[in-house]
C-alpha cells in the first residue's frame, strides 16, 4: 500500500540537530571528554586488522569500526558530550553498525533503493521546514563542522530506514474510529459526526480546555534492554544495572555521557536524545513518567516491554510556540502536521483513484517491475479492464477491490504517487510510476471538493495516535530482524545471536 500517514517523520529534525535544536543530535552541556584508558587500548590491540562482527554473511572489520568510532568521537566532542572509553565507544558504534547493516540487507531483499531523487527530495523537505534554501542548508551543515558528504551519507541511511519502516511497519498499525473518538474527547473536541458551531468562539477558553491543548515534549533516554524470554534472575540483574546508571546521574554524572557509554537505545551516540514531538506522539508510559518533571529533570526507572528506561525532559512548550527550554538562537521545532483551525470550513479537493502495484524485491528488480507495468499499461490502452488486471496482478491489499483506493485527501499518499495522480485528468491512466513501494499504474475516477474540517481533525488525531505506536513498533520489528539474524559480535560476545 502507498498511503503514508507517517511520511518524513525523521527528516525534519536532521538540520535542527546540527543547529543545536532538540532533535536527534541535540547539543547538551557536558564535561570534557575522557581519555581512553590502558585497558581499553589493550582490548583494541587484540583485534588488530581482525573481524569485529559477522552479520549473516557480511563482515564488519575492526578497521571500519575504528573509522566510524573516530567520527563518532569527533561528533560527541562537537556536541560537548563526554566521550566514553575507547572500548565502550567501539562497542556502541559496532551495535549501531550492526543495526544499519541489518537494515541495508533487508532493504536490498525488499528491493528498496535510495536514489539521488529521494535524497534531493529529502534535502528540499528539510530546507523548506527550516525556511531556508538548499544552498543555505549546506552552508549551515558545513559551518557546524560536519562535512557535506558525511551529512549526505547519514541522510541516505535515514531515508532508507524511513522507507523500510513505511514498507514493513506502517501498514501493521491500525487506529480504530473508537480510539479516534476517545482521543478527541480527551482534547475537548467534537466527536465524529458532530457539526461545528456557527457561534463565535469565546474570548477566553476554560482552564480545562487550555490544559488540554496539544504541547510539545522533547525527551532523551537511557535504555537497558531486557532480552525477550530472559529469566527472572537476568531481569533483576539488568534492573540493578539501570539503577546503577540512575544513581550515577543523580550523583551528578552527565546524562548524555552516560547514555553514550551505556545505553542500549538506538540514539545512544546522540546522547540518548529521541527528539521533540507533540505530547500525544509519545507513548503513554513516557508521558505519565515525565508529566510532573520540569525541563532538565530525570525520571526514575520506567519499565516497558523493551526493558528499563531512564527519561530526561529536554524541552516543553505550547504547540506552535517556542519550547520553554530552547535557547534563543535555536529554531523552533516544526511539527509533522500543520495546525488545524478551531472552527470554520476547510475546503479540500479529494481524488477517487485506483491503482495496480508491483512490488520490487531481490527477485523482482526495478527493471523487471517497470517492464511488467509497461506491458500492463499497453493492455489497458488496448481496452482491457483496469479492475480485472488489478485483481489479477496487483500486489496491494486493494487488489480484491480492483485496486480501488477510495477518496484520497492531499498528503494521504506518498509524494511520488500523489504528484502523478494530481497530473491526471478524470479517467486518465498514468504511465508506470515509481515509489518506495514499487511501481504503480494509477487511474483517476472522480474529483470533488469537500469541507474537511471534521475529517481533518480526525486525521490529525489518527496521526497523533499513530506517532505513539510507530516508534515502538519499528523498534520491535528491528528486534525481530536482529533475533532472526546470525550475529557474531566479537567485541561484545554476549550480544551475539543466531549461534548454532
Amino acid at each position: 500500500m502507498m498511503r503514508s500517514p507517517h511520511a518524513k517523520r525523521r527528516l525534519a529534525p536532521i538540520l535542527l540537530a546540527t543547529m543545536g535544536a532538540f532533535c536527534s543530535s541535540a547539543v547538551l552541556a557536558a564535561t570534557p571528554a575522557a581519555k581512553p584508558d590502558a585497558s581499553s587500548q589493550a582490548s583494541s590491540q587484540r583485534f588488530v586488522d581482525g573481524i569485529a562482527a559477522v552479520v549473516n554473511k557480511q563482515v564488519i572489520t575492526l578497521h571500519q569500526v575504528r573509522t566510524e568510532s573516530e567520527m563518532a568521537r569527533k561528533e560527541l566532542e562537537r556536541q560537548r558530550i563526554p566521550v566514553p572509553p575507547q572500548d565502550a565507544l567501539q562497542r556502541q558504534v559496532l551495535q549501531r553498525m550492526i543495526t544499519e547493516e541489518l537494515e541495508r540487507q533487508e532493504a536490498e531483499r525488499l528491493g528498496i533503493r535510495v536514489t539521488d531523487e529521494h535524497l534531493d527530495r529529502a534535502l528540499d523537505t528539510i530546507a523548506q521546514r527550516n525556511r531556508i534554501t538548499p544552498a543555505k542548508l549546506r552552508q549551515e551543515i558545513e559551518s557546524s563542522g560536519i562535512s557535506w558528504q558525511d551529512y549526505l551519507k547519514t541522510l541516505r541511511q535515514d531515508v532508507r530506514s524511513d522507507m523500510l519502516r513505511q514498507r514493513a511497519v506502517d501498514n501493521t498499525i491500525t487506529i480504530s474510529d473508537a480510539e479516534v473518538d476517545a482521543f478527541l474527547k480527551t482534547q475537548g473536541q467534537r466527536p465524529s459526526g458532530s457539526q461545528p458551531s456557527s457561534a463565535p468562539a469565546p474570548a477566553a477558553a476554560p482552564a480545562a480546555a487550555q490544559q488540554n491543548r496539544p504541547r510539545i515534549l522533547g525527551l532523551a533516554q537511557i535504555l537497558v534492554v531486557v532480552p525477550e524470554g530472559a529469566p527472572a534472575s537476568r531481569v533483576q540483574e539488568l534492573r540493578k544495572k539501570a539503577e546503577g546508571l540512575l544513581a550515577r546521574i543523580r550523583s551528578g554524572a552527565d546524562f548524555a555521557g552516560v547514555a553514550a557509554a551505556s545505553s542500549d537505545g538506538p540514539e545512544a551516540l546522540e546522547g540518548g536524545v529521541m527528539g521533540t514531538r507533540p505530547v500525544e506522539g509519545w507513548p503513554d508510559l513516557f508521558v505519565k513518567a515525565t508529566q510532573d518533571l520540569q525541563t532538565g529533570e530525570t525520571s526514575g526507572i520506567v519499565q516497558s516491554g523493551n526493558g528499563f528506561h531512564i527519561l530526561k525532559v529536554l524541552t516543553r512548550g505550547d504547540r506552535g510556540g517556542q519550547p520553554a527550554s530552547a535557547p534563543a538562537q535555536a529554531p523552533a521545532p516544526t511539527l509533522a502536521q500543520p495546525a488545524i483551525p478551531e472552527q470554520g470550513p476547510m475546503m479540500v479537493t479529494q481524488t477517487h483513484a485506483r491503482h495496480i502495484l508491483i512490488k520490487t524485491s531481490k527477485v523482482m528488480s526495478d527493471e523487471k517491475a517497470e517492464a511488467r507495468m509497461t506491458q500492463l499499461r499497453e493492455r489497458l490502452a488496448h481496452g482491457e479492464s483496469f479492475e480485472t488486471l488489478a485483481r489479477r496482478y496487483s500486489e496491494d491489499a486493494t487488489a480484491p477491490q480492483g485496486g480501488d483506493l477510495g477518496w484520497l485527501t492531499p498528503g494521504e499518499t506518498v509524494p511520488a504517487f500523489e504528484q502523478a495522480m494530481n497530473e491526471l485528468d478524470i479517467n486518465e491512466i498514468s504511465p508506470p510510476v515509481k515509489s518506495q513501494f514499487g511501481w504503480h499504474i494509477i487511474q483517476v475516477l472522480e474529483r470533488r471538493t469537500k469541507n474537511m474540517e471534521n475529517e481533518f481533525r480526525r486525521m490529525q488525531a489518527r496521526q497523533f495516535l499513530f506517532e505513539q505506536r510507530v516508534g515502538p513498533a519499528f523498534e520491535d520489528w528491528l528486534g525481530q530482524l536482529r533475533g532472526q539474524a546470525y550475529i557474531d559480535n566479537r567485541l561484545d560476545p554476549q550480544s551475539s545471536s543466531g549461534r548454532r
